[in-house]
């Protein structure tokens, strides 16, 4: 069953709002008409197969997308607007840091970059904040190029949390991770959550949509299921979320198998 809380039901705009979102690279359309909302002060999770579009929505919401049509909107501004910049934090899957920098030499440079006016005394807190908020304190002064593929992705994460954002897009943040780590790591999504952060996090790992409070199920570019965990498994009367994602696959399906076939009858 799931054990998460319930979190306080937000009163404000939902930080995320898409209607007919839709991304063609190329010939290939990549995401079809999608609409969706992720609400404020919650951890949504993205979950579905490798290659089904997490990550092109992902730059979408970040304003890094090309050719993307349709309504989206977020913290009330459209996707990419200049005022956003400052007020989302973003991890890619590939780590984001310096190799030839010690972790707090890329931390400071990234808190310069983001508040260039702010004093460096103001900075070096908020480094020490995050490196704790990551449990990297003890690595601090090790080059970043010399940290373990786990490390460099919670240095990327650090990066994220400097300027305490309120929307944090997550692409497969515990890929590769242990499970002790990884268990860590939910703990602090949830403790940012608990702070009014809205988390966004992406994953192919069905046991992490248990740690969430909202799920979008994607596959091949398409939006199958916007719920709660318990409701989806009640909808679908299954009792794990990776049961409901199969079920709801099938029964996507089967209807474009029925639509295919009432295809072939209207052109006869």
């Amino acid at each position: 069953m799931n054990n998460v809380a319930d979190p306080p039901r937000p009163t404000a705009p939902d930080a995320v709002h898409a209607d007919d979102l839709t991304v063609v690279r190329g010939s290939r359309t990549v995401l079809h008409h999608l609409r969706f909302t992720v609400p404020r002060g919650q951890i949504t999770g993205l979950l579905g197969p490798s290659g089904c579009g997490k990550s092109t929505l992902m730059r979408a919401i970040v304003g890094t997308q090309a050719k993307v049509t349709g309504t989206l909107d977020v913290l009330g501004r459209p996707a990419g607007h200049p005022g956003l910049r400052s007020r989302i934090g973003y991890v890619t899957q590939a780590p984001s840091v310096y190799d030839d920098l010690t972790v707090r030499q890329n931390l400071d440079y990234f808190a310069a970059i983001l508040d260039p006016a702010r004093a460096a005394s103001d900075r070096r807190g908020t480094v020490e904040r995050v490196l704790a908020d990551v449990d990297l304190t003890s690595h601090a002064d090790a080059l970043a190029g010399n940290l373990s593929g786990g490390q460099r992705s919670r240095v990327s994460l650090a990066v994220a949390l400097l300027g305490t954002p309120e929307l944090l897009v997550l692409d497969e943040p515990t890929v590769g991770l242990d499970p002790v780590l990884r268990r860590d790591l939910w703990n602090l999504f949830h403790d940012l959550a608990a702070r009014g952060a809205t988390l966004l996090v992406s994953s192919h790992v069905m046991d992490e949509a248990e740690r969430c409070h909202r799920l979008l199920l994607m596959r091949d570019g398409r939006i199958l299921a916007d719920d709660t965990p318990d409701a989806l498994r009640t909808r679908t009367g299954t009792d794990t979320v990776e049961d409901a994602f199969l079920h709801l696959v099938d029964e996507a399906a089967t209807a474009d198998a029925s639509t295919t076939d009432r295809t072939k009858e209207t052109s006869r």
